[in-house]
C-alpha cells in the first residue's frame, strides 16, 4: 500500500507556480503525480523530432523546427499537474508531478509524461506533439509515456544511463531516441523559435537531464533541483556528491534570474537557490 503525501490530490489540473512565474496553464480533467532528480559537453548539436513513437526514426529528420511552414506564434510554457504513485526500493508513495508543455499554437514538446496520458494529450490539444522528453526514468515521470506516444505519434527521448530504470516500468518497449548532453531541441519557427539544450545532471538518477531554454529565461530541472535544494539521493541509482556536482557545474552558473521549473512543487530561481549551496553540503541532503 502506498503512503500518502500531504497535499497530494487525485486527477489532473492546470496550475500556476506559487511564485507567479507561469506563462500559461493547460487544464484537463483526468485520473491518476511522485516526488523529489556530469558532463555538459556540446556533443550532438541541434536535432529535430524524428519518427513516430513506436518506429525507428530517421537520423537527422526534422518533423518540426520550421519544416511545417507558417508560424504558430510565440512559444509559451503550459503547466499541468497529474497525480499518482512513485515506487522504488520496496516503497510506494502518492505524489503530484509537474508536466511542462513548451510550444506555440501549432507544435509543442512535453517534458515528462506522468500518470495520466489522457490529461496530457488533452493539454496538448490539436497541436503537433514533436517529442516526449524525459528528465529521468523514475516510474512517476514515465508511466504514461507509452500512452501519450501511442495517442500522438511522438517519439520518447531518454538519457541512456537511465535505461535500467526505464526497463523496470516498460520492460517490453524501448525509448525511441537517446538524449545526448548538449543536444538542442528547437520549438517554433523563425524569429519565435526557442531552443532547449539538454544538460546531463546526474545524482537523483544516473541519467537525469535538465533542459535550459535561455530565450525563456528558464531551466527545467526535473528532480535535480527544487525550491529548497537538491532532489532526493537516498534511494537506488542516486548519489549526493554527484547531484551537488551536477547542480554546481551545470545549473548554478546560469543567470540568477533563470526560473527553475521542477518535477514537483513550486518553481524557484537560480538566484534564490545558489546562496544555499553550503547549507545543503552541511546537512548532507
Amino acid at each position: 500500500m502506498c503512503a500518502p503525501v500531504e497535499g497530494a490530490a487525485g486527477g489532473a489540473r492546470g496550475a500556476t507556480d506559487a511564485d507567479g512565474v507561469e506563462t500559461g496553464a493547460a487544464g484537463a480533467n483526468g485520473a491518476g503525480g511522485a516526488s523529489n532528480a556530469s558532463d555538459g559537453s556540446s556533443a550532438g548539436g541541434e536535432v529535430g523530432w524524428a519518427g513516430s513513437a513506436r518506429s525507428a526514426p530517421a537520423p537527422g529528420a526534422f518533423a518540426g523546427d520550421g519544416a511545417a511552414g507558417g508560424s504558430g506564434g510565440r512559444v509559451r510554457i503550459d503547466h499541468l499537474v497529474t497525480s499518482g504513485t512513485f515506487s522504488l526500493d520496496g516503497g510506494c508513495w502518492h505524489v503530484d508531478n509537474n508536466v511542462w508543455i513548451i510550444g506555440d499554437d501549432e507544435e509543442c514538446v512535453v517534458l515528462d509524461a506522468p500518470h495520466d496520458a489522457a490529461a496530457i494529450v488533452a493539454a496538448v490539444g490539436d497541436r503537433h506533439l514533436a517529442a516526449i522528453l524525459c528528465t529521468h526514468a523514475h516510474d512517476d515521470h514515465i508511466d504514461a509515456a507509452l500512452g501519450v506516444a501511442a495517442a500522438t505519434g511522438a517519439g520518447i527521448w531518454l538519457h541512456p544511463a537511465d535505461r535500467e530504470l526505464w526497463d523496470r516500468t516498460h520492460p517490453n518497449h524501448a525509448p525511441d531516441r537517446e538524449i545526448e548532453p548538449g543536444r538542442r531541441f528547437t520549438i517554433g519557427t523563425g524569429d519565435d523559435a526557442v531552443a532547449l539544450t539538454a544538460l546531463h545532471t546526474p545524482g537523483h538518477t544516473w541519467g537525469s537531464v535538465s533542459f535550459h531554454a535561455p530565450a525563456l529565461s528558464t531551466v527545467f530541472t526535473g528532480d535535480t533541483l527544487f525550491q529548497g535544494g537538491p532532489g532526493a539521493t537516498g534511494r537506488s541509482f542516486s548519489d549526493f556528491p554527484t547531484i551537488i556536482e551536477s547542480i554546481t557545474t551545470q545549473l548554478l552558473g546560469l543567470p540568477p534570474e533563470t526560473v527553475v521549473r521542477t518535477g514537483h512543487g513550486a518553481s524557484t530561481t537560480i538566484g534564490r537557490e545558489a546562496p544555499a549551496r553550503q547549507s545543503w553540503l552541511d546537512r548532507g541532503h
